[in-house]
């Protein structure tokens, strides 16, 4: 008897290449704008904007800010930083969210992977940070779609990672237990230890380098080939180097 039944991805950074999409996504809305002479040096300009990104989102996932402060200042403040002021930010969030999420990268092996693990019939499910609208659009361009049976994001559950709330709403909607759920991400904060908390077993994905990928050091536990554990909750936390492994470990 297999150990799961339902697995629950993660989506941005462990199946769809956020750094290389949003990448696109961006050099294509500083073309389309004509915006290249007022950014010249687009490697910085891009740099910057994701250093404000990702602070705009630890707030959002703190439900410190909202979802429209969060669109506007992350343009805004690069703009500002940059002393542009001849351009809409709100105009120019709604051009990159229109680009971004039609973008296809995945990383590499990553539909090999989920043809053997459907064919191995496991259900399985997504659950995501991020706004309802862009989220369904990259699921849908990128091919995803097809393996997975449910879509729980932050936006509709109103509990984003790392909220156990939004994994227990998961689980809920599955009619999934605890014991029979996994969840597959490379986030420590919003994957591992939200689903942790929540009671779930766990695969940190080290495929990339996001920031949010390494766990604190104070937080290993006893530490194995491929997890470690100890870290209450008891659940058991697996460590891959790629979503190629996990035909290995299921």
């Amino acid at each position: 008897m297999r150990q799961y039944d339902h697995l629950y991805f993660d989506l941005d950074h462990t199946l769809w290449d956020f750094g290389t999409n949003s990448r696109l996504a961006m050099q294509k809305t500083v073309a389309e704008m004509g915006l290249d002479k007022l950014i010249p040096d687009f490697d910085r300009f891009f740099a910057y904007y994701e250093t404000i990104n990702t602070k705009l989102w630890a707030a959002y996932r703190k439900q410190e800010i909202r979802k429209q402060e969060l669109i506007r200042k992350r343009f805004e403040d690069t703009l500002n930083y940059f002393n542009i002021t001849t351009v809409d930010p709100l105009a120019m969030n709604d051009h990159y969210l229109k680009l971004m999420p039609v973008q296809k990268q995945l990383y590499p092996n990553v539909l090999d992977v989920l043809d053997y693990l459907k064919q191995k019939g496991y259900q399985m499910h997504i659950i995501t940070n991020g706004f309802t609208e862009v989220q369904h659009r990259k699921i849908e361009s990128s091919g995803l779609a097809p393996y997975f049976k449910r879509i729980f994001i932050s936006e509709e559950v109103q509990a984003p990672k790392p909220d156990k709330r939004i994994f227990q709403h998961a689980l809920s909607s599955c009619n999934a237990r605890k014991k029979k759920s996994l969840m597959i991400g490379d986030s420590w904060e919003a994957d591992i230890l939200g689903a942790k908390n929540a009671g779930i077993n766990q695969v940190l994905v080290l495929h990339n380098t996001h920031p949010q990928t390494t766990p604190p050091a104070k937080e290993w536990g006893e530490e194995k080939e491929h997890y470690f554990q100890n870290i209450s909750p008891s659940t058991t936390t697996y460590i891959v180097s790629g979503i190629e492994k996990l035909s290995k470990l299921l």
